[in-house]
């Protein structure tokens, strides 16, 4: 059927990027890290990085991260650091002492979207169904409703002493003693992506930066935030801001040594590793022709099945190809790029 267009002809919805970095969101979201016990040991930590982080600590921090753990105030952390750039550890202490009871509640609470932002500003004025309401829209989140209903009760001033002890506490412990180290490495990563950036349309510069995030662009984001960070590592952390959707995302490999220029990209070794082997390259091609499954994949080839699982194994964790249901599907972009990616190895210095 024909259509008709009577309106204007827009063009494809965007976002920009912005990049940004500094020693007090490695202080956060490493107090997030140490406090997310389910996945402590996934983090690229040692036995040895953490043993010297609990020797580090003295009794009443560990106190306080025990309040962390128990009641997600990294998020309150993360959620203050949003405000302004604060340029040292005083001028985030100075900036909590500052707010009143109801500024901090307002900016302790994430944005949950319209609805949330009407609801946050009825729970501030005390209107007790507000924080049923906004328990009930957020009914599907890990930690959310029990944050929620912390942050409503909990005593200001408590609350206060304690951002401000643990965020102080966990810097001087453990960012202090490696300050040149880890300043170095953020800006040495912020660096890179910045130099990468103009290469990539915004979503697929936020997919190679995070290591395989996808993030279409959608109406109500007008920005995408990155913030590195290495404690964290691997993970990449998502959160909202009103217009703007945030991702701490973990440092590449490449960022961590001072000879960073010789250093290649851990995805790019993994895609021309997986590109190395020729039933590797006949699969891609058969993807490439027509979504297959793997039993299709198995009788073309004529291997076996375990063998043809192990290469789109391979393949997946290089993410040149994604899986849809029962078919496996070649990832475009990811094939478009790596002329572009080998090309900035090859030429940062």
């Amino acid at each position: 059927m024909d259509l008709l267009t009577t309106g204007v002809k827009r063009e494809r919805e965007k976002y920009t990027v912005e990049i940004k970095s500094s020693l007090l969101w490695e202080s956060a979201l490493g107090i997030a890290a140490i406090t997310n016990t389910s996945l402590i040991s996934t983090l690229d930590l040692s036995e040895k990085d953490y043993e010297l982080i609990s020797q580090s600590l003295s009794k009443n921090m560990k106190e306080q991260l025990d309040y962390v753990q128990a009641n997600n105030t990294w998020k309150t952390l993360l959620q203050i650091l949003h405000q302004e750039d604060f340029k040292d550890l005083a001028s985030f202490n100075n900036y909590v002492k500052s707010l009143s009871s109801i500024e901090l509640k307002w900016i302790a609470i994430p944005y949950l979207g319209k609805e949330g932002e009407i609801l946050k500003k009825e729970l501030l004025k005390g209107f007790k169904d507000a924080l049923r309401e906004l328990k009930y829209i957020t009914k599907d989140h890990t930690f959310l409703p029990t944050y929620l209903e912390f942050i409503h009760k909990v005593s200001i001033e408590k609350l206060k002493a304690h951002l401000i002890e643990v965020m102080s506490g966990w810097f001087k412990a453990i960012i202090e003693p490696h300050k040149v180290k880890l300043e170095s490495i953020l800006l040495r990563d912020k660096a890179l992506k910045e130099k990468m950036l103009k290469n990539f349309e915004p979503d697929q510069f936020v997919e190679w930066a995070t290591d395989g995030v996808q993030y279409p662009p959608e109406p109500s984001v007008h920005k995408v935030l990155l913030i590195p960070h290495y404690i964290y590592r691997p993970w990449n952390v998502e959160a909202d801001l009103e217009g703007v959707k945030v991702f701490y995302y973990a440092v590449a490999n490449e960022s961590i040594s001072d000879k960073s220029k010789f250093v290649p990209n851990k995805l790019l070794v993994q895609r021309f590793k997986a590109l190395g082997d020729e039933n590797r390259l006949k699969i891609l091609k058969m993807i490439k022709e027509n979504n297959v499954t793997l039993q299709e994949l198995t009788t073309k080839l004529q291997l076996g099945k375990t063998t043809v699982h192990h290469h789109l194994k391979i393949l997946k964790s290089a993410r040149l190809v994604s899986q849809s249901l029962n078919e496996y599907v070649l990832v475009d972009k990811a094939i478009e790029n790596l002329p572009m990616e080998l090309k900035f190895y090859l030429e940062s210095e």
